[in-house]
């Protein structure tokens, strides 16, 4: 059994790793790499292997550095099955060819901009119509049902409590030469406990090798009480200075979430009745899918839906779907939540509403989640005075408020937690999908609890088990 790590490995995006066993090689999530946008291109568009050599692909969840990639991968010669939970089937559905327009209207803006110095056009990555093909590969099943991926090899999915339909993936391996058997389980995104719409994280106890994320091994997020009050107070003294509060989210998880709890202080009376705009199409019809999948609900959720009660569309909700109508907001005058797609303000209409709004101070750019290195997000949340946005350098005069709170991903002591749940140490444990200090942080922490063999793999490294 051989594992090489071709993604996520001590960075936070683009997750790809490979499993070569009994003859098989089985990709375990097909993730975009996000970055410097030259080296993000170049990366994202030569895969370190031969696509139509890849047997099968085990999808982790539908976020864009996890499956974004997948549409390329079929374009390249990949042919086998695409297996994830049902949720996160018909999430990709809408995210992948959202990522394709996306990806035709970048090429189609650096084309334009190379002409004016006699460059050649370049390409997009894969097209809308690249990533509706792709769809044809994906199978979907529920989450506990024992699924037969290859000869010797069974998948199960389990909740990971990070969106809706993420997974955690235990793989039971009989080694054809050696007749040895295996728990592989590879985490995907480990969520949180106790969160609100979805249920909490699975725990395993028995696992021989794990594939574990690392996102905030260094550090645990604030403490857990605070969230509402401190979303609260950002609403409130913005709206006291007559600013509109603007949220860069991503589309399917951090955006429900968010409505959800503004729903939530808006009834209980703690902040005013102000209009909030979820202004993006994904975003939109992610909600709608988040209806339709009420096996990833946790017990309030579901008591909520049960009793007529919708957190998705109470009647201070706004949703635009038109480019007109995401145009008028900028001529909003009284105070406002805008909350708009992409989370790391590196495309999409959020680029628009920064634009507008990111130099009156009495405005509020509110960061709720984890900012790649080197993406507008991070320059905002490191408090660079001047960022470029659309080609125009702009002064960060409003205020850059950060929640790292509304994270869905587990901080220090809740990945610990997790681990700590095996009733015997795995043999192997490998931590990626997180920055080289943060991973190498969980490993002194888990070879302090006695783990052996933890490994933090650098990109492309191999294992042989």
């Amino acid at each position: 059994m051989k594992l090489t790590f071709h993604g996520a490995a001590q960075t936070v995006t683009g997750s790809q790793h490979l499993l070569q066993v009994n003859g098989q090689n089985i990709l375990l999530d097909c993730g975009l790499f996000q970055g410097r946008r030259a080296e993000s291109y170049e990366r994202n568009l030569n895969f370190p292997f031969r696509p139509s050599e890849i047997d099968v692909l085990v999808l982790s969840h539908a976020h864009m550095d996890h499956s974004g990639n997948i549409p390329n991968l079929v374009k390249q010669g990949f042919q086998g099955d695409i297996v994830c939970t049902s949720a996160t089937q018909d999430l990709c559905g809408l995210m992948l060819r959202d990522s394709g327009r996306i990806q035709e209207g970048d090429a189609n803006y650096v084309s334009k901009q190379g002409r004016k110095r006699n460059l050649p056009p370049v390409e997009p990555i894969y097209t809308e119509e690249d990533a509706a093909e792709s769809l044809r590969n994906f199978v979907g099943i529920g989450y506990k049902r024992p699924y037969k991926l290859a000869p010797g090899i069974t998948l199960s999915f389990y909740d990971a409590g990070h969106i809706l339909g993420s997974a955690m993936v235990k793989l039971e391996i009989e080694e054809h030469t050696t007749k040895k058997l295996h728990t592989l389980i590879f985490s995907g995104d480990i969520g949180r406990y106790g969160r609100p719409i979805l249920g909490d994280p699975t725990t395993f106890s028995h696992a021989d090798v794990v594939i574990m994320e690392s996102t905030y091994g260094s550090r645990d997020h604030e403490i857990e009480s605070p969230d509402n009050d401190q979303l609260r107070d950002v609403v409130n003294r913005t709206y006291q200075r007559g600013g509109k509060i603007i949220v860069p989210a991503f589309a399917v998880g951090r955006t429900q979430e968010l409505v959800y709890r503004l729903h939530e202080l808006i009834q209980a009376g703690e902040i005013p009745r102000l209009p909030i705009f979820v202004d993006s199409p994904l975003a939109i019809n992610a909600t709608e899918i988040y209806r339709v999948h009420p096996e990833a609900f946790d017990a309030e959720m579901a008591n909520l839906l049960l009793q007529g009660h919708d957190p998705f569309g109470s009647n201070t909700m706004h949703y635009t779907r038109s480019s007109a109508e995401s145009k008028n907001l900028n001529n909003l005058q009284q105070p406002a939540v805008i909350i708009s797609a992409s989370g790391m303000m590196e495309a999409g209409r959020i680029l628009h509403h920064l634009a507008h709004n990111i130099e009156n101070p009495r405005n509020t750019i509110l960061v709720v989640g984890w900012q790649a290195a080197h993406t507008l997000g991070r320059k905002l949340v490191d408090g660079l005075p001047q960022v470029n946005i659309l080609g125009d350098r702009r002064d960060v005069r409003a205020e850059v408020a950060v929640l790292n709170g509304f994270s869905g991903h587990a901080g220090r002591s809740e990945l610990l937690a997790w681990a700590g749940a095996f009733n015997k140490p795995p043999q192997h444990t490998f931590l990626v999908h997180g920055e080289e200090e943060s991973a190498e942080s969980l490993a002194a922490a888990l070879q302090y609890e006695r783990f052996p063999n933890v490994h933090v793999p650098s990109l492309g490294q191999s294992f042989e088990l």
